[in-house]
């Protein structure tokens, strides 16, 4: 019987240790989650990151700077945009970024595609933080990449 119990408390600790190991990773993941400010092209705007339902992470635009006018019209729109379906989308509504996924070996975020509305191009997207703390996007499209630097507000 005392064998029976050793085995019973030994599932417990390792199972204990599987959800603190998840726990962990999934708040390094979570990271990624919250508001960015970004100055690109002459641009300003606010980018905010989410975590969808199958454990991906997406990035939307919310906020652009002379994007609508006083009373609330769209002045910009993606016009750019390779889907016609999708140029009449205001530039504060922009899905910039889609399927990231964490990699917590490599401490990044990777395989989801970015979208960029300056250039109507979509590319390979990895971002992660740098040693400096700051979040860098880097997208890579036909062995030409380029890697941007946006900083987290909250």
């Amino acid at each position: 019987m005392r064998r029976f119990w050793g085995i019973v408390a030994f599932v417990f600790a390792v199972s204990a240790l599987q959800v603190s190991a998840q726990e962990t990773l999934d708040s390094g993941a979570d990271k990624i989650v919250g508001m960015y400010y970004v100055a690109y092209e002459g641009q300003e705007s606010k980018v905010r990151f989410t975590k969808e339902d199958d454990g991906t992470y997406t990035a939307r635009t919310v906020w652009v700077k002379g994007c609508r006018d006083e009373d609330g019209n769209v002045l910009q729109r993606d016009v750019k945009n390779p889907d016609k379906k999708l140029r009449n989308t205001p530039c504060d509504s922009i899905v910039l970024i889609t399927g990231l996924e964490y990699n917590a070996g490599k401490q990044r975020w990777d395989g989801g595609k970015v979208y960029d509305p300056t250039r109507g191009i979509r590319a390979n997207a990895t971002c992660f933080f740098g040693e400096d703390g700051k979040f860098r996007l880097k997208g890579s499209l036909l062995g030409f990449s380029q890697t941007v630097t946006w900083e987290k507000i909250e």
